[in-house]
């Protein structure tokens, strides 16, 4: 069973909500996110992570191919910065309680993409 079959898209929406109110209030990783744009960044991911998973393609739609590493570069991703992403997002799948197999699915893909995100050394 697949990610999007087994928590559907009102899960992963609960999931991007979770992360987006715990970005809100960090001071390593919040502060990238542009103050007056926290609702279309929190919908931009919500829906990139539907698509990437097999459910609507509206992000693709709207914002074609994801490009994120062109998307992130504006931005200092070192691996403290990487590290908290991934606190944060551990903290918003311990929130939703997302249940395995999509839990274990969910953590490998963040990992891989927080690690492929950094584009500054330590």
């Amino acid at each position: 069973m697949d990610i999007i079959e087994q928590i559907g898209e009102a899960g992963i929406a609960s999931l991007a909500a979770a992360f987006y109110r715990r970005m809100r209030e960090d001071d390593l990783v919040g502060k990238m996110y542009p103050p007056d744009d926290w609702e279309g960044a929190e919908e931009r991911f919500r829906d990139f992570l539907i698509f990437r998973f097999g459910g609507s393609q509206k992000y693709i739609e709207e914002r074609g191919h994801p490009r994120l590493r062109m998307r992130h570069l504006p931005f200092k991703i070192d691996s403290a910065a990487r590290d908290r992403w991934m606190e944060i997002m551990t903290a918003a799948l311990d929130e939703e309680n997302v249940p395995s197999p999509a839990r274990e699915s969910l953590e490998e893909f963040f990992a891989q993409t927080a690690d492929f995100m950094r584009n500054t050394p330590d």
